[in-house]
């Protein structure tokens, strides 16, 4: 029988708002990543894929969540590299690290060299298949459930209010990845930004899975001075459009 005197208690109430709190913070990358790889595909399946990208990422944490014993020992050294001992879930956050780099990389090579979203201007706009782009997601959507829910149990002792945290965060995560997805749409030159953001979020992973921790708050406010700038920038475009009308 399941017990519900934990309802009662402001301290679980307090973990409950922090830990979405964190949780909506750590899913920002998430939401970077989704609104752009989604950029990739019509506007009719884009919306699509986001929602099947944020349910993929629920139920991969909800999972995670009921493996609790066994997401714990992710974190057993299971070899040992130049002195440097390495877990499972350090293997995980090198590999999406990597991926990361990989994705970022060969997108910001595509659109320097005239391709993606700089070819939209001279020619029809050629779209990547749905199933390559929801498989893509899965895969980086694996790699920040790890990080995700291995945050959460340092956090709080009870799992109920880990899931009600993970289900809060992912829906305002789905509430915002619309209107970020579209204003990358709408305005190229994030884009390069949100990939750079990518780049930069790959190197945090990577540094975590061989044992430097970069504090996320310095990621963070790097992120949001330079979306502050680029926002800046937009609307000084758009001013100096009107008047030039």
């Amino acid at each position: 029988m399941i017990a519900f005197d934990w309802i009662s208690d402001p301290a679980i109430w307090a973990s409950l708002v922090t830990l979405t709190a964190m949780e909506i913070v750590l899913g920002i990358d998430n939401i970077v990543f989704i609104s752009v790889i989604v950029g990739k595909l019509p506007p009719e399946q884009a919306k699509r894929a986001r929602q099947i990208g944020l349910t993929m990422a629920l139920v991969f944490r909800v999972l995670l969540l009921f493996s609790l014993f066994w997401l714990i020992g992710l974190t057993a050294s299971v070899f040992e590299l130049f002195g440097q001992g390495f877990s499972w879930r350090d293997i995980v956050l090198i590999a999406g690290g990597a991926f990361l780099l990989y994705k970022a990389t060969t997108e910001i090579h595509r659109d320097v060299e005239g391709g993606g979203h700089a070819e939209a201007a001279t020619g029809p706009k050629v779209y990547a298949s749905f199933g390559m782009i929801v498989s893509q997601i899965a895969v980086i959507d694996m790699v920040f459930s790890v990080d995700s829910i291995l945050t959460a149990i340092g956090m709080a002792d009870h799992v109920g209010v880990m899931i009600a945290a993970v289900v809060i965060a992912i829906a305002i995560m789905y509430l915002a990845s619309g209107p970020v997805a579209s204003f990358i749409e709408r305005h190229p030159t994030t884009r390069m930004l949100a990939l750079a953001f990518l780049m930069m979020i790959g190197v945090a992973l990577i540094a975590d899975g061989i044992g430097f921790h970069i504090p996320r708050g310095y990621l963070y406010a790097a992120m949001a001075f330079s979306a502050i700038v680029e926002l800046l920038n937009v609307v000084a475009g758009k001013n100096r459009r009107k008047h030039q009308e």
